[in-house]
């Protein structure tokens, strides 16, 4: 072969391979590889997984359209590790191959919100964390039932509702049960030191899970926050004179007949330590979770001689408080005359 046909070849092959390379430096390494028609760009990468387990994620979820070039760069980049780096991300669309392997590797999570506002039972908050993060609900449940962890953080089953104070908190997808934990008992904590929270709690002479329990029974008994804090001294004015509380909600609790309509001698008559008709003081622990509405409103009782309150019945939702037991028994009354004004009964 001449020379100068030889320098030609050469030439025209290098130009080939500088073609090829820069193509295929564009097509799968800058080029968009995460489509932008995707339903979802979240992804969760369960706690334990392989390298391969990811790379099946992703292709499934329609992230990942050349396997190979990915477990190569993953290789290249050091992002191949046993396990793999848990957790909840979100991805871009036309994000090339090599943002997304930097992504994953780097570990910036994007956060869960845990929503507790209303929940009724411990076992209930349990389904609705495991709604937001990677445990289940029966693992979450096993750790509130666990004594022995109870009783290191100074909780029982019974009061372990008044732990959870209602608001919406962002965590980890891949948070354990134990680390949400955690952070549950730090926000407890952050939330009694507030607005002096714990002095107000002494002032009335009650520890914070006893104000969570109080509270508790306000939040069922009304949902007009105007009238809780009267409420709330009717309740106080009951446990400092040695009165039962006669609260409908605990005896409600206690049967967990919770869908029922009208409190009978089914719910009052039950013999159970939650029911304020048949035992003095408060029951053993919330049964609910209360609002700060609620829990600012027994730390901040009226101070006033009600001893006793009524609904009103006029559809306002309102109710009538009392003094003495015939002025109570006349607002009852009252109740009853305009459930029947109103074809209720």
């Amino acid at each position: 072969m001449k020379k100068g046909n030889f320098k030609r070849i050469a030439v025209l092959l290098l130009v080939v391979f500088t073609i090829l390379a820069w193509w295929t430096y564009h097509r799968y390494l800058t080029g968009a590889r995460v489509p932008a028609d995707l339903k979802e760009y979240v992804v969760q990468i369960p706690t334990g997984s392989s390298f391969q387990e990811v790379a099946t994620l992703l292709e499934e979820k329609g992230i990942l359209k050349e396997p190979k070039l990915f477990e190569v760069l993953a290789e290249r980049m050091n992002y191949i590790k046993s396990p793999m780096r848990a957790g909840q991300y979100e991805v871009k669309p036309g994000w090339n191959t090599v943002q997304l392997i930097r992504h994953l590797r780097g570990g910036k999570q994007a956060p869960v919100k845990v929503v507790l506002t209303t929940e009724r039972m411990t076992e209930n908050v349990a389904a609705k964390v495991a709604r937001f993060i990677e445990a289940d609900s029966l693992e979450i449940w096993q750790l509130f039932q666990n004594k022995d962890y109870l009783q290191e953080i100074g909780y029982t089953e019974e009061t372990l509702m008044s732990l959870f104070i209602p608001n919406t908190y962002e965590v980890f997808w891949n948070t354990s049960p134990k680390s949400f934990m955690d952070r549950m008992i730090k926000e407890h904590e952050r939330f009694w030191k507030q607005k002096s929270r714990l002095a107000k709690a002494k002032a009335i002479g009650l520890e914070p899970w006893e104000v969570y329990t109080l509270a508790s029974i306000v939040e069922k008994e009304t949902y007009k926050n105007q009238e809780k804090p009267k409420m709330a001294g009717v309740y106080l004015n009951r446990l400092e004179q040695d009165i039962l509380l006669q609260a409908d909600p605990t005896s409600v609790f206690a049967r967990r007949d919770f869908n029922t309509r009208r409190v009978t001698n089914y719910h009052t008559k039950f013999d159970s330590p939650y029911n304020t008709y048949k035992y003095k003081g408060l029951p053993p622990g919330p049964i609910a979770m209360s609002s700060i509405n609620s829990i600012d409103a027994v730390l901040e009782a009226e101070d006033h001689e009600y001893l006793f309150f009524c609904a009103k019945g006029d559809g306002s939702g309102l109710h009538n408080f009392a003094k003495t037991l015939s002025a109570h028994n006349q607002n009852a009354a009252t109740y009853r005359a305009n459930l029947r004004k109103r074809g209720l009964r």
